[in-house]
């Protein structure tokens, strides 16, 4: 399984990482770590934008759930039957972050170990195609200002501030003078538990993590606007749609 694991995702990442150090990064680790990460999601963008709307939808679809929920809380058998036929209306795939997580598991997973494991002067020597050049004097700076090899509390805040920023634009937003539901208010509050979580894996572990973090996150807030916008556009259109057909 470790090998099958090492072919597939560690080597050639590993791999891609370095073509990026040699050519477009300039020498520089971290920026090859970004463009890696901005490529990696680009490749993953139809997939993370389905699965944004797919939670949007679920957001807005959240006072026909709860009604669903109320009116079969005996019958769990009905409640089930009929929520699905709402998604199935909706286009909602309750799913889909579940199936984000697994597709994005093994490239975290890889590019942690790229991280811990593969950048030595060993596995440059052990790892790298033929034709892959090893770098001369490889270094884990970042901007020549941050070791990636090493921990960075700045590096854990930015990623914690962006964190905080992405999750607060994928809340829902209560009508005005409406006040926040008792769900919608423990979403709220776990805003900084969100943020704590995200700060100590980035602190915790190399620094190289956190810029991962932090890019892949920065990524997913300005996806999450424009899933944002395109719901609303949606809403509306929905709304013209039956008052002109007096629906």
């Amino acid at each position: 399984m470790s090998n099958l694991f090492n072919k597939i995702l560690f080597i050639p990442l590993f791999n891609f990482l370095i073509l990026l150090y040699n050519s477009v990064a300039w020498h520089d680790l971290g920026l090859a770590v970004i463009v890696l990460t901005i490529i990696i999601r680009v490749i993953l963008f139809p997939l993370f934008h389905r699965s944004l709307k797919h939670q949007r939808k679920l957001q807005k679809l959240t006072p026909h759930i709860k009604r669903i929920q109320e009116e079969h809380k005996n019958d769990k058998e009905k409640q089930a039957q009929a929520l699905m036929a709402l998604y199935r209306e909706h286009g909602v795939n309750p799913l889909s972050q579940f199936y984000l997580l697994l597709i994005q598991f093994p490239i975290l997973a890889a590019l942690y170990r790229v991280a811990l494991a593969g950048i030595s002067s060993a596995n440059l020597r052990n790892y790298l195609y033929p034709s892959v050049a090893v770098p001369t004097d490889f270094t884990h700076n970042f901007l020549g200002l941050v070791d990636l090899s090493g921990r960075s509390v700045i590096l854990a805040v930015i990623a914690g501030v962006i964190q905080y920023f992405q999750a607060a634009t994928a809340l829902p937003k209560p009508p005005a003078g409406v006040e926040l539901s008792p769900t919608d208010r423990a979403l709220k509050n776990s805003l900084f538990f969100m943020v704590g979580v995200t700060f100590f894996f980035a602190y915790a572990f190399p620094a190289v993590i956190a810029l991962y973090l932090a890019t892949t996150t920065l990524f997913t807030f300005l996806q999450q606007l424009i899933v944002n916008k395109q719901t609303e556009e949606d809403i509306e259109k929905g709304k013209e749609w039956r008052r002109k057909s007096g629906k």
